[in-house]
């Protein structure tokens, strides 16, 4: 039996695509019967315990970094950097792992990478996303500058030390082996959906389409956070042009995020405010009632290298429960979805574009039930967890000596 140490940016009961697909590797590991240990950084906040139980699965918590360091503006990162591999080694040596397997971003697997070569452990890193693409997408850096440069290297030094490399996609694979990896050291483990916790969508609730109004309307929805990349001031602009054919629309955005404010100010000056609905954040068991209320979904990320290079898992969350969607053909979109059998793409960035995908799609009822079958099934046969889970088997064993 493998014993594997994970250690995360930030866990469950946080909700974030992060979380939501770490619990599912974790339970999907477990059923293969390896033992799985887990612990976050401090980015997971102060918390009552330091071993803390969430939905069934325990986490090591490490105490936010304190100290003068850590309210520098580079000395936050190092700070935390300690803090995390002081934290790991002391769970390391009480639970004698067989392997640390570090996520994403960097400031996780520099630590891990410490701690395993002084304990004589292997250690794996495993990719979601660049640290230096992130940072540009929250405005914090640009692409091309000093700080840019300087987190790639890391990224880079990081994915050089480590035994073996995971990451999310092709897309990111791509990426790591153009910068000088050998390719049998990185392993893809996809993006996928636990089909049974996606049942088919259902007839709305009468009583939600009367408290946003929705009752005889068509409804462009989206569910999730609100960043920048995820395009949703293009969806805002093209609403007036599918307005002007179909007066019934109405855009549904249920969730928040750094955008929020941004999108209602854009909303208000466009005149849209009787047709746009911000439900705020919702709980995460009731998410499934608004994704009932939503005739299309909408994915129109915006063309970056994040977004180029990362797949999301909304989409594969929406064909699970046989939603209709439209989405931007950005690369980690084009690795998903199967254009006019699983999904309808659409150009990136091109709010004609977006406007005339959402009429077509609205106006060809006949290709709804094949469009929601062929997304289901592709879930079903090929992105589960059970089959992107098996990928770490081979790694492992390699690494451990053990049998997987």
């Amino acid at each position: 039996m493998i014993r594997v140490l994970h250690v995360l940016d930030h866990s469950i009961p946080l909700h974030s695509g992060y979380t939501f697909r770490t619990a599912a590797l974790l339970r999907e590991q477990r059923a293969l019967g390896w033992e799985t240990f887990h612990l976050t950084s401090p980015k997971q906040g102060a918390t009552a315990a330091a071993l803390d139980e969430a939905d069934g699965l325990a986490f090591y918590r490490t105490p936010p970094a304190t100290g003068a360091l850590a309210r520098l503006p580079l000395g936050r990162e190092l700070a935390l950097m300690k803090a995390l591999e002081k934290r790991l080694e002391t769970v390391a040596r009480e639970i004698r792992p067989d392997i640390i397997h570090a996520h994403s971003p960097v400031l996780n697997a520099l630590p891990a990478i410490k701690v395993a070569r002084r304990l004589g452990l292997p250690v794996v890193y495993e990719i979601r996303a660049f640290w230096e693409d992130a940072a540009v997408d929250h405005g914090s850096t640009r692409e091309g500058s000093l700080r840019y440069r300087a987190t790639r290297h890391l990224e880079t030094r990081a994915i050089r030390k480590a035994d073996h490399v995971f990451t999310i996609c092709e897309g990111l694979r791509a990426d790591i082996v153009g910068r000088g990896i050998p390719a049998a050291k990185v392993t893809v483990i996809p993006n996928a959906v636990d089909v049974a916790a996606f049942p088919p969508a259902s007839p709305p609730d009468p009583a939600l389409l009367e408290k946003w109004g929705l009752k005889d309307k068509t409804v462009i929805g989206f569910i999730g956070s609100f960043y920048a990349y995820e395009g949703l001031d293009l969806l805002l602009d093209g609403l007036p042009e599918l307005i002007r054919e179909r007066p019934d629309s109405r855009l549904l955005l249920v969730g928040g995020g750094p955008q929020e404010a941004n999108l209602r100010q854009q909303a208000k000056n466009l005149g849209l405010e009787q047709h746009v609905i911000f439900t705020g954040r919702v709980p995460h068991q009731e998410v499934g009632r608004y994704y009932d209320l939503i005739n299309i979904l909408a994915y129109p990320r915006h063309p970056m290298r994040l977004t180029e290079l990362v797949t999301p898992l909304k989409p594969l969350e929406a064909m699970a429960q046989g939603q209709l969607f439209v989405a931007s053909d950005v690369g980690g979109h084009q690795e998903l979805i199967d254009h006019g059998k699983t999904g309808i793409l659409f150009k990136a960035g091109d709010r004609a574009a977006l406007s005339e995908a959402l009429l077509t799609l609205l106006n060809d009822r006949q290709r709804w039930p094949e469009l929601k079958a062929n997304g289901r099934r592709f879930v079903e046969t090929t992105r589960n967890w059970q089959n992107s889970v098996a990928n770490y088997r081979a790694p492992y064993q390699r690494l451990t000596g053990k049998t997987a």
